[in-house]
């Protein structure tokens, strides 16, 4: 049995890992953190220093503003974390890196099997085709969203990244620049509206032909399905860096 406390439970993807947990023989919930505490089915808590069960794995869709109280807290009791939070600056994902000296981490900016496929196709993609091709991201995502690029789209561009001869530049704004596209970059495009939960979009844009790579995501149980299988995988950890891909590969 893995033993879960939930960090955003309030939010849309806490109220889907509470919701999806339910299907789960040996995940169960044991509390859950949130500033707003609103009722739950089990005992929850404002602040990580109010909490007083026992769990096994903190699972956390919170907000990139509680990493440090989250970290801290992850910490002090030797607990393994599942972050799936998102907008991370580099000084925090640098706090993420040495947390996961002392304890199991599992980070994923994206805990669908499907989009880290596509990541991993985009990746192969970029090996073959090299800087001939331009390289553009489309991603579009509800409208509550607050963080652009998303999580994801910086994730399959680090991807194409690692595998290219020549480290590209990323852009996010070309409205601010008057000038032709370079050679050596990734341009980025991010929409907003209704209740669209992810679409991800990869396009090689070569001479006289354009090759896509695409992903849809229609419901956030994909993702909180994704989370808890991770949950699992990491329980009893030993300390490190885990992703999509070792638990794929385990």
């Amino acid at each position: 049995m893995t033993g879960i406390l939930v960090s955003g439970y309030s939010g849309t993807m806490g109220k889907n890992v509470v919701s999806c947990s339910e299907k789960f023989e040996d995940v169960f919930v044991m509390g859950g953190v949130d500033k707003f505490k609103t009722p739950a089915p089990f005992p929850t808590f404002e602040n990580f220093s109010d909490v007083n069960v026992e769990f096994d794995v903190i699972v956390d869709f919170s907000n990139s503003q509680a990493l440090d109280e989250l970290l801290k807290f992850a910490l002090d009791r030797k607990k393994p974390i599942v972050i799936g939070t998102t907008g991370f600056s580099d000084e925090q994902k640098l706090n993420i890196e040495n947390a996961s000296k002392e304890i199991a981490i599992f980070s994923s900016a994206n805990m669908s099997l499907g989009v880290n496929l596509l990541s991993e196709l985009s990746a192969i993609a970029a090996k073959v085709l090299g800087n001939d091709y331009d390289i553009e991201i489309l991603e579009m995502h509800h409208n509550q969203k607050v963080d652009a690029p998303s999580g994801t789209a910086l994730m399959l561009a680090d991807a194409i990244s690692d595998s290219l001869p020549t480290k590209p530049e990323y852009d996010f704004d070309r409205h601010s620049k008057r000038e032709k596209r370079s050679k050596n970059e990734i341009g980025f495009a991010s929409l907003r509206g209704g209740t669209v939960v992810g679409e991800h979009e990869v396009i090689f844009a070569g001479t006289d032909e354009v090759i896509k790579l695409s992903h849809s995501a229609y419901s956030k149980a994909l993702f909180a399905n994704g989370a808890l299988n991770a949950a699992r995988f990491v329980a009893g950890k030993t300390s490190g860096l885990y992703s999509m891909k070792d638990l794929i590969n385990s």
